[in-house]
């Protein structure tokens, strides 16, 4: 699909959606039966890429890795949860690409991190830098990746956001070492209070969304406590 296309809905084992930004392309797909959204972004200029989530079905992973031109420098992983990590093995035995994470979930996943991320990091592919947004109380180490196009004469903001934000609401608090208290916070203070109503959220499952869909809900996601 092309950029006016792009709605970002997209059906485990199906195509990725593809959206070309001025420096960047990036191709969203679903895998497996809990519908993991894994996204690739591919440096425009240099052909540089990055993984956000090996979640599982390593083959499909590696067949848009292709698509995207070859060659995978860095999967990022959002958290440490089994579902975003079966496939992430294998995608990094297979392409020798650098692995990164929060420093507060590297030990929980199956492979070496060389990069521990903490808020206000960031990381680079080619060209591309993508600001660490730490999001601490779904996992300890969750993280988001911010990206402002520079040549975007729209200025959006695009946040890969894992599990902690999502359509209507952040994600799951309910399970012990989990705190909705510090999840809330921390969405509200470092993503809703610095990013614009434009700002385009691609979440770990289902369907994307935007800063200015959610914000009126604010209010009503603190008081229902989830």
């Amino acid at each position: 699909m092309t950029t006016e296309e792009y709605a970002g809905d997209v059906t485990p084992g199906g195509p990725a959606d593809v959206r070309e930004l001025p420096r960047l392309t990036l191709r969203k797909c679903s895998v497996s039966s809990l519908d993991n959204n894994a996204y690739l972004l591919t440096c425009r200029a240099t052909g540089a890429q990055l993984l956000v989530d090996a979640a599982d079905d390593a083959t499909r992973l590696l067949d848009l890795v292709e698509e995207g031109g070859g060659g995978l420098d860095v999967v990022v992983t959002t958290h440490q949860h089994w579902d975003h990590v079966r496939a992430l093995e294998d995608v990094v035995t297979a392409t020798g690409a650098r692995t990164a994470a929060g420093a507060d979930d590297a030990d929980a996943l199956p492979v070496p991190v060389d990069h521990r991320l903490s808020h206000g990091d960031t990381v680079r592919f080619g060209e591309v830098t993508l600001d660490v947004v730490a999001l601490r109380g779904h996992t300890p180490g969750s993280v988001a990746l911010a990206y402002r196009d520079p040549k975007d004469q729209h200025g959006r903001t695009h946040l890969f956001t894992g599990d902690s934000l999502f359509p209507g609401g952040v994600g799951n608090t309910k399970n012990p070492g989990q705190s909705f208290d510090s999840l809330f916070r921390d969405v509200t203070e470092r993503v809703f209070d610095v990013y614009d109503d434009d700002t385009w959220v691609y979440p770990g499952h289902g369907k994307d969304t935007t800063l200015g869909a959610e914000r009126p809900h604010l209010d009503e996601w603190r008081a229902r406590g989830w």
